[in-house]
C-alpha cells in the first residue's frame, strides 16, 4: 500500500561548529514538517532561513543534529540507502559533468544507479526525449544555455525513477522564460507521473504560483504552513505600501500607528530608502489619511499602494519582518 506521507520530520536541530571562538551555528531549529504524497511542497524562506539544510537532512547527505525524520516511509538515518533508492535530488549547482553530453550524462546517472547498458542507453533516450533535449543531446553540456542545463538537472533527478523529488532553488538564475518553462515542467511531474515534489524557493512568486503547501522557514523553524491561498486568507483586509524618502523610522512609525485606520504597522530601512507597511480594513480611506498625516509631519515619500494580501504578507505577519529587508536589525514594528 502506497504512503499517503511523503515527508515527516520531528523537531529537527541541527548545529554547525562555529569555529575559532565563534559560537555554534544552529540552522535548524526545533522544525517540524509533514508534506503528503503526490502534492508540490513549497519551503519558503529568504536566503539563510535553513531550506538547504531540511533538503539535505531529509535526502541523507547532512544529519540532523537531533530530531527525526523519515522519506517514502524510510528513516533517513538507519534506513539511508533505502532513502537514496526513492528520491531524486536536484541541488543548487549543476550536477551534469559539463564535458559530457545531455544524452551521456544520463546513461552515466543510470548506470550508477545499477542499470545495465542497454537500459541505461533506452532510460537516457527516454529522458532526452521527455524533457525536450533532442537538440542538444549531443552537445557538451558546458556549452548549454542555463534553461536547458537546469532542465537536464532535473532529468538526471529523475533517473532513477524516484517517488519524492527534491528541487532545491530550481530557478535560481533563470531568465523569466526559462523560469516560466521549468514551472511547467514543475507541475507536469507532479500532474502526470502523481510524484512528490518538494521545492526550496525563496522566490515568492514560484511558491505562489507552484505549490500545493507550504511550509514557510525563517531562522530555522517553521513560522506558517497551509496552502498559499489559505496562508493568505488568514489576513483579512488589504495591504497598504508607502515608498519611504530618506525615511527616519521612529518618526514614520510614530505617525503611521497615530492614523486609526492602519494596524499592524511596520517600517522597513532598505539602504537609503524604505517602506512602511500596514494593514487595513478601508485601502482608500487610509491612502487619503496616511497621506495626509505624513505631509503633515513633512515626511516625503513616494508611491502608495494598496493591494490584497501577498505571501510577503504573511511571512511580515508571522516572522515579524519583511521578505524583502535587507537589514531586520534597523526594522521597527509595533
Amino acid at each position: 500500500m502506497p504512503h499517503t506521507t511523503a515527508v515527516d520530520a520531528l523537531d529537527l536541530v541541527k548545529t554547525y561548529p562555529g569555529g575559532r571562538g565563534r559560537p555554534d551555528v544552529r540552522a535548524l531549529d526545533g522544525l517540524t514538517l509533514t508534506i503528503p504524497a503526490g502534492t508540490v511542497h513549497g519551503l519558503l524562506g529568504p536566503n539563510g532561513a535553513g531550506k538547504s539544510t531540511t533538503t539535505k537532512v531529509l535526502t541523507t547527505l547532512a544529519r540532523a543534529t537531533s530530531g527525526t525524520a523519515t522519506v517514502a516511509g524510510h528513516d533517513v538515518v538507519s534506513q539511508a540507502a533505502a532513502v537514496r533508492r526513492a528520491i531524486g535530488y536536484v541541488s543548487q549547482g549543476t550536477g551534469a559533468d559539463p564535458l559530457l553530453t545531455p544524452r551521456e550524462n544520463l546513461a552515466m546517472a543510470a548506470r550508477l544507479r545499477g542499470l545495465s547498458r542497454s537500459a541505461s542507453s533506452e532510460r537516457a533516450a527516454a529522458l532526452v526525449d521527455r524533457f525536450g533535449l533532442g537538440e542538444f543531446a549531443d552537445r557538451g553540456a558546458g556549452k548549454l544555455s542555463g534553461g536547458t542545463r537546469r532542465k537536464l538537472d532535473v532529468a538526471l533527478g529523475l533517473v532513477g525513477s524516484p517517488s519524492v523529488l527534491f528541487l532545491d532553488e530550481p530557478t535560481t538564475g533563470l531568465d523569466p522564460e526559462a523560469r516560466s518553462a521549468m514551472w511547467a515542467e514543475i507541475r507536469r511531474l507532479a500532474g502526470e507521473d502523481e510524484l512528490t515534489v518538494v521545492l526550496t524557493t525563496h522566490y515568492l512568486e514560484e511558491a505562489d504560483r507552484l505549490a500545493d503547501g507550504l511550509t514557510i522557514v525563517d531562522r530555522g523553524r517553521v513560522v506558517a504552513e497551509g496552502s498559499p491561498e489559505s496562508l493568505k486568507a488568514t489576513l483579512s483586509g488589504d495591504t497598504l505600501s508607502v515608498e519611504l524618502v530618506e525615511p527616519d523610522e521612529s518618526r514614520v512609525l510614530e505617525i503611521a500607528t497615530s492614523v486609526a485606520l492602519l494596524r499592524d504597522v511596520s517600517v522597513h530601512v532598505e539602504g537609503p530608502t524604505g517602506r512602511l507597511v500596514a494593514r487595513t480594513s478601508d485601502g482608500p480611506a487610509a491612502v487619503g489619511a496616511v497621506i495626509a498625516a505624513l505631509q503633515a509631519a513633512g515626511i516625503r515619500h513616494g508611491a502608495v499602494g494598496v493591494s490584497r494580501p501577498t505571501l510577503d504578507d504573511v511571512y511580515l505577519a508571522h516572522a515579524g519582518r519583511s521578505w524583502t529587508s535587507s537589514a531586520p536589525e534597523k526594522e521597527l514594528v509595533r
